[in-house]
């Protein structure tokens, strides 16, 4: 059975978030690594169920506390962070005071300067929410913006936050360039590669396009709600046979 890199990362965040289950189970108190994989397979399990992002970061203050883990741990864990599948995409879930002992959360590291803002549109009826690091290219399809001009960027918003866009409502976000290696694998399975590789970029946003994404091409838009609709439905069935 072969896998996505995604895929098995989620196997042995299971796999960590289980052994501490265990031994938390035996009396023992749990330390950072421990404490961090169960409660980040927790937040996997619980948008895997079906819960909104707020939601979720909520609960996950709840799933231990300070009785669980070593005297040391609460101040050496101000957060966790993992990506975690919901049904309309993948998200950068960050628990801030994940041991719920009420502490101030820190400051969110400061976001880039944004070199190009970008006018997206939600389409849909309800509202649509984008994260800090998500390829913007390859975003819900529900949302009409220029897909060449977002290829290989994401937005300039402090790591861990996200921008709600309500139901018929255009706004302009500020972007940047993906930084590091600039290579995009395993989102939607539509962009596979080197966001620098023309061959790769003309291929992703022809395939983007083809599948219904709302987009925009030479100002004018391209594609329609319905074929957006069916572009959500494929990507929620093909997470949730994976899954």
């Amino acid at each position: 059975m072969a896998l996505t890199p995604g895929e098995s990362d989620r196997l042995l965040l299971y796999l960590q978030g289980q052994l501490a289950r265990a031994r938390r189970e035996r009396g023992l108190r749990l330390n950072v690594p421990e404490a961090t994989a169960l409660i980040a397979d927790a937040v996997c399990e619980m948008a895997r169920d079906g819960l909104d992002l707020p939601a979720v970061r909520e609960r996950a203050r709840h799933v231990l506390s300070v009785d669980d883990v070593l005297p040391e741990v609460p101040e050496l864990l101000p957060d966790v962070r993992v990506e975690a599948r919901f049904d309309d995409g993948t998200r950068l879930v960050v628990v801030t005071d994940p041991l719920n002992v009420g502490v101030e959360a820190e400051e969110p590291s400061p976001a880039p300067h944004g070199d190009l803002g970008l006018d997206i549109s939600n389409e849909s009826a309800t509202a649509i929410a984008l994260s800090s690091h998500i390829h913007l290219a390859e975003v819900n399809p529900r949302l009409r913006l220029d897909r060449a001009a977002a290829f290989g960027r994401r937005l300039a918003i402090p790591a861990g936050a996200t921008v709600w866009i309500e139901a018929g409502a255009t706004v302009t976000v500020p972007t940047t360039r993906l930084r590091g290696d600039r290579v995009v694998v395993g989102n939607t399975g539509l962009v596979n590669g080197p966001v620098d590789d023309p061959g790769v970029r003309d291929a992703a946003i022809e395939a983007l396009r083809r599948c219904g994404y709302l987009d925009m091409v030479d100002g004018a838009p391209l594609n329609d709600l319905a074929a957006a609709e069916q572009a959500v439905a494929r990507i929620v069935d093909e997470r949730r046979a994976r899954s």
